[in-house]
């Protein structure tokens, strides 16, 4: 099956083969024109901010900026999602555009005068620009719903941070349409204070890693801190196991399909005149091909154990998968590309030289349909990279100019999903 009506398909109709690109005309003006729209919305789900699946008032704000639009709507029954469908006048392809809702468990320190009024809460990811941004695509597609060939679905998604918002939505079916079919590739843009504000990012291929996590749990023997040699001290054992896991990456790990492991979390003992009886490390470990993280799967447990054994210790591992990597599909990394020179200029998109060792759960719908992922530059006017908050932290600020330009990329993706022929996966 294919994705869209490329040029040999517009060809045998006898339509022009530039057809597609016409209606990108005036499409970033208009983006701009909704611009303060877009702010106001991104502000108001910044300021009350909310965690996990269940994100009640952010849902309500969503529907309430999609009302009147001639959509189709329907929420989660097991999360607080959004999906609403847009049918288009013309026959095509049906796209998918997502945006993640969910904030992060952080006391906001930006110092904005709209920041989180929810203690212990803040939207430090984006996700509240990425949700206004597709909120504007919809008003732009459903302007342009004459021009619109096929269908397009948007995406609002919770628990992105944590919990696999994706894959639940995906369990409940947003992949399929109400008409019966479904999406054919699937398009999302995620904000970063690392690039250029309006500049884009993407590449073919691996994009974010794959995230899983480990804990090691060492069992020693407790005794009096005054006479360690009648104990069994796990503190020690412990401390080799995380500076032998580094070792490992180094010596194991081929440098072209890298791996990170992470220990971020090492706890042990109660006083400080006590050997304790187990010290406890954990952390994380991320990867982009299925054979790198299995290696590094497999390589964690022997690490640890032997390492414990060789000092009569015992070591007891627990590896929990998590997201898989976002891999993009060339076809259409290279249409998205190609959208996104024609509306914002050439030298405004960019390729992405390296993946990102973040984790993304988009992940799981590129494993069922092609699409992309793509990287929107969003950092301050004045601030060098080094000097700009990066995401996930307390202190992070977006240039709120670059959501025009994510509203209206959303749109032209879906106005051009038809140009490009990709197989499709699934």
């Amino acid at each position: 099956m294919r994705c869209g009506t490329g040029p040999a398909r517009r060809r045998r109709e006898g339509r022009p083969v530039t057809a597609a690109r016409e209606p990108l005309s005036g499409l970033l003006a208009q983006a701009h024109a909704l611009l303060p729209d877009t702010v106001a919305l991104r502000r108001a789900i910044h300021r009350d901010p909310e965690l996990g699946t269940h994100l009640p008032r952010t849902q309500q704000a969503v529907l309430d900026a999609l009302a009147g639009l001639r959509l189709h709507l329907a929420t989660g029954s097991g999360l607080s999602s959004v999906t609403a469908t847009l049918e288009g006048a013309l026959p095509g392809p049906t796209v998918l555009l997502r945006a993640d809702m969910d904030a992060l468990p952080l006391e906001e320190e930006s110092g904005l005068d709209f920041a989180s009024r929810v203690p212990g809460a803040m939207h430090a990811c984006g996700h509240d620009a990425h949700t206004a941004m597709l909120v504007t695509a919809a008003r732009l597609l459903s302007a342009r719903r004459s021009e619109l060939a096929g269908r397009v679905v948007f995406m609002f998604q919770p628990a992105e941070e944590s919990g696999g918002g994706a894959l639940r939505m995906i369990e409940e079916g947003v992949l399929e349409t109400a008409a019966g079919g479904r999406v054919d590739c699937a398009f999302a843009l995620h904000l970063t204070t690392r690039f250029d504000s309006g500049t884009l990012r993407l590449r073919p291929g691996p994009t974010f890693a794959a995230s899983d996590r480990f804990r090691v749990t060492v069992r020693g023997r407790g005794g009096h801190a005054g006479a360690p040699h009648l104990g069994l001290d796990p503190v020690p054992v412990a401390c080799e196991i995380v500076q032998a896991l580094q070792s490992m990456v180094t010596r194991t790990v081929d440098v072209h399909d890298p791996a990170v492991v992470t220990v971020a979390s090492v706890h042990a003992g109660t006083a400080g005149n006590v050997i304790p009886d187990t010290a406890e490390i954990a952390g994380t470990f991320r990867t982009l091909s299925p054979a790198t993280r299995q290696l590094v799967r497999e390589s964690i447990t022997r690490v640890a154990h032997h390492v414990a054994a060789a000092h009569a210790a015992r070591a007891e591992t627990t590896l929990t998968e998590g997201y898989p990597p976002v891999v993009n599909d060339p076809a259409r990394t290279a249409a998205l590309h190609d959208a996104a020179a024609a509306l914002l200029g050439p030298g405004r998109v960019h390729r992405l030289p390296r993946p990102f060792m973040w984790a993304e759960d988009f992940s799981y719908v590129l494993e069922r349909v092609p699409g992309a992922m793509a990287f929107l530059g969003a950092r301050p006017p004045g601030l060098a990279p080094e000097g700009a908050a990066d995401l996930h932290s307390a202190r992070v600020v977006f240039d709120e100019e670059a959501l025009a330009a994510g509203a209206a990329l959303h749109a032209a993706a879906a106005l051009r999903a038809g140009d490009a022929s990709a197989p499709r996966r699934g």
